[in-house]
């Protein structure tokens, strides 16, 4: 156990699979308090018992993020809260024609809406007691057109939008708000599409392959980190490096 990050708490949402529960295990390991959100408890109980195995603590909170006051309450209940990751998020894939109006309105409000409302409820606090630090899980299809994901790449086209703004809005007061930019990540919800589209994904990278979710988790954890602490209203790029035009 580190003791980089000791004396903090951190709040990871979407923190029992994938990139989430790696950011949870290494910000715990680092010394932090990890609050582990999810809607499964048995998922959620699991990523507490690894942490405490390991000498770290944590706890898990379940909570519907497409429901506003399901995320007050995850707010309420994480309590006085140092680290915000805004890492879960949802994506489903529909060309215009068939996008409803209900996918558009459940990414709006679990990719976007939800870290709004958790930033506006956590963020204060920080801001009051001089220190905090925010990362928001964003992807490549945010600023390049992807078919197929339109809504989704808006939804957090719109979450780094607002990473700009909640930095100039909080960071006077010590608190740092970035995001990560990630490209394809090999996590239970990428692999459910097949071997076959995740090593196609891969193959638009420079590197030529998906990331491992340590890979991407490592990327948070520096913007969460004192090793970062000059950087704040930024976009960091995960992505793997962009292809050249042939």
């Amino acid at each position: 156990m580190s003791t980089e990050l000791s004396g903090s708490t951190a709040l990871v949402t979407g923190g029992t699979a994938g990139i989430g529960r790696t950011v949870a295990l290494r910000l715990a390991a680092l010394g932090a308090e990890a609050v582990v959100h999810g809607r499964d408890a048995q998922r959620g109980a699991g990523v507490v018992e690894d942490i405490r195995a390991a000498g770290g603590r944590a706890r898990f909170i379940a909570a519907d993020l497409a429901d506003p006051d399901a995320v007050l309450r995850l707010a309420a209940e994480a309590g006085e809260i140092d680290i915000l990751v805004n890492n879960a998020g949802i994506y489903r894939f529909a060309d215009t024609p068939e996008t409803t109006t209900e996918m558009f309105d459940t990414h709006l409000a679990v990719n976007t809406l939800a870290p709004l409302l958790l930033v506006g409820a956590l963020a204060p606090g920080m801001a009051s007691r001089g220190r905090g630090a925010i990362v928001n899980m964003s992807t490549v299809a945010a600023t390049t057109p992807a078919r197929g994901a339109g809504v989704y790449g808006a939804s957090k086209a719109a979450l780094e939008l607002l990473t700009g703004v909640w930095a100039d809005e909080f960071g006077p007061q010590g608190v740092r708000v970035n995001a990560v930019r990630s490209g394809p990540a090999r996590t239970p919800g990428t692999v459910e599409m097949g071997e076959d589209i995740l090593q196609a994904l891969g193959r638009t990278t420079i590197l030529g392959r998906a990331a491992e979710p340590e890979e991407i988790a490592e990327a948070v954890v520096f913007l969460i980190s004192p090793r970062s602490s000059y950087i704040t209203g930024t976009v960091l790029e995960a992505r793997g490096g962009e292809l050249a035009l042939s």
